[in-house]
C-alpha cells in the first residue's frame, strides 16, 4: 500500500512552485509506490528507479522500475504507468512450459517485447534508460517545460549533469525537503505499523529485564531478546529488529558481564513491513548508587520537558532546547546532545529527518511519528536512556510506549 498523500504532495509543490516531484531514493520509491524497489537500488546510486508524482492529482504517477521487479510492482502498488529498466540479472517468463523439451522452448523469449534492445544487459542498471522514461512521461503529462523538484538527497555530486542534461530543458530543482516532509507525515497504516513494532518490542525489553542478573553477560541479553521479538512478532508482518544493549560501567564496551551495580542501557527496535521502531530503557542490577539515580533524574527532567511542547506547531528547535535546558538546570550543567529523537519509517537506518534539534526548521505537525530521548553515556559509569515513540496527534503527544520510565532494579 502507498502512503504518500497526493493532497498534500500538491499543497506542498504549489507552495514551492513546482509542477512535479521526482522521487529516486529507495526508501521514497516504497513510501509512494507501496511496492519493494527492487535490487538495483542496494548501491543508493541514483537512476535504479524513480517516481514522478505530478502536482496535479488529477494526473497519474509515473514509476520507473528494473524488470525484474516490475510484476511485483503491478501487483502491489496502485500505480498503473510502469516502464521498466533492464538490469544485470537474466530472467524471463514462460508459461506452461515442456519440462521435457529441448533449449529450444526458450528461443522465441529471447526476442520478446520485454527484452533489452539487442538482449543486451548492464552491468547493473543504466540510469540513462530510467531518465528516458522520465522525459517521456514529462512530454506526456506537458511537463517538458515545467519545473521539477528532485530528491537531490539521493543524487550524487557526479550523477547531477547527467540527469538534468537528459531532462532538458525542464527546470529542475531541489525538491528534497518536500519529498521528506511528505514521508515524515504518515498515513494510518505506516501508525498501525509502527505501532505494532513497539508493542513487540516492549515485550522484548521486558524479557531482558527480567532476565537481568548478576553474572548474566551482554551476549546473553542480546539472545533473549531476538529470541523474544521473533517469537512475539510472529503472525505479524515483522521483517527485522535490531539492538543495542550495554553493561556496565562501559557504554561502548564488548561483552560485558553484569556484576552488582552495573546499568544496561536496553536501546532497540522491531521492524514492520521495514518500519523501525526505537525506544529504550535503563536497568540497574541491584539498588542504584546516588550518582546513577540523579543522572537518571535529571534525564526524567529533561524527558518531560520536551513531551510537554510535542504538540502541532511548536519548533523542534523549542524542545530541543527545553530538553537540554530542564536538564542543565537539574544538575547535568554541561550536558550538550546534538538531537533529542527523530522521524521514524523504511530509511537505511533508525533514524530519520526531521530531528529535535537546536537548529532544526521544521514544526510539528499532527501525524508525524516521532522517537523521543534524553540519553547519556559516560564511561566508568554506563549507558542511561529514556526514549518513547510519539505519535502527535490534534491534541497533542500520544506515547505508544507503556513501560515504566523509572530507573528499574533488578
Amino acid at each position: 500500500m502507498a502512503h504518500l498523500n497526493r493532497k498534500a504532495a500538491q499543497r506542498m509543490m504549489q507552495a514551492e512552485g513546482m509542477d512535479a516531484l521526482l522521487i529516486l531514493s529507495a526508501e521514497g520509491f516504497a513510501h509512494a509506490t507501496g511496492a519493494a524497489p527492487g535490487v538495483a537500488t542496494m548501491w543508493r546510486r541514483e537512476g535504479a528507479v524513480a517516481v514522478l508524482v505530478p502536482a496535479d492529482p488529477d494526473q497519474p504517477e509515473t514509476v520507473v522500475i528494473s524488470d525484474l521487479f516490475a510484476a511485483n510492482l503491478r501487483r502491489d502498488s496502485h500505480i498503473r504507468d510502469i516502464r521498466e529498466s533492464p538490469i544485470w540479472v537474466e530472467a524471463m517468463t514462460i508459461e506452461a512450459p515442456d519440462l521435457d523439451g529441448d533449449l529450444s522452448v526458450l528461443g522465441d523469449l529471447w526476442d520478446g517485447p520485454r527484452r533489452p534492445v539487442g538482449n543486451r544487459r548492464p552491468e547493473t542498471f543504466d540510469p540513462a534508460i530510467t531518465y528516458g522514461h522520465l522525459r517521456d512521461a514529462l512530454a506526456e503529462k506537458g511537463l517538458r517545460a515545467g519545473r521539477v523538484g528532485v530528491e537531490l538527497s539521493a543524487v550524487a555530486a557526479n550523477g547531477i549533469d547527467a540527469l538534468t542534461a537528459a531532462l532538458a530543458p525542464t527546470t529542475l530543482t531541489d525538491g528534497t525537503h518536500v519529498a521528506r516532509q511528505l514521508r515524515a507525515m504518515k498515513s494510518p497504516e505506516e501508525i498501525a505499523l509502527l505501532r505494532s513494532a513497539v508493542e513487540v518490542a516492549e515485550v522484548g525489553i521486558s524479557a531482558v529485564r527480567d532476565a537481568i542478573s548478576v553474572g548474566v553477560a551482554r551476549s546473553d541479553l542480546a539472545a533473549v531478546w531476538s529470541a523474544t521479538v521473533a517469537k512475539a512478532g510472529a503472525g505479524r508482518p515483522m521483517t527485522g529488529q535490531w539492538e543495542y544493549i550495554s553493561v556496565g560501567a562501559d557504554p561502548w564496551g564488548g561483552d560485558a558481564i553484569a556484576a552488582p551495580g552495573d546499568l544496561v542501557k536496553v536501546d532497540v527496535g522491531c521492524l514492520m513491513r521495514g518500519y523501525t521502531s526505537d525506544s529504550g530503557r535503563t536497568f540497574v542490577v541491584g539498588q542504584p548508587r546516588r550518582l546513577q539515580a540523579e543522572m537518571h533524574a535529571a534525564l526524567m527532567t529533561g524527558f518531560r520537558a520536551g513531551f510537554d511542547l510535542l504538540h502541532p506547531g511548536t519548533p523542534l528547535s523549542e524542545v530541543h532546547r527545553a530538553t537540554q535546558s530542564a536538564i542543565r538546570g537539574r544538575g547535568l550543567g554541561g550536558y550538550s546532545r546534538g538531537h533529542f529523537g527523530h522521524s521514524l519509517g523504511t530509511g537505511p537506518g533508525s533514524e530519520e529527518w526531521p530531528f529535535i534539534s537546536a537548529d532544526a526548521d521544521t514544526r510539528i505537525e499532527s501525524g508525524m511519528v516521532l522517537a523521543f530521548e534524553t540519553p547519556i553515556y559516560v564511561t566508568g559509569v554506563g549507558g542511561m536512556i529514556i526514549e518513547d515513540q510519539v505519535e502527535i496527534t490534534d491534541n497533542g503527544p500520544v506515547s505508544m510506549n507503556r513501560l515504566t520510565h523509572d530507573l528499574v532494579a533488578c
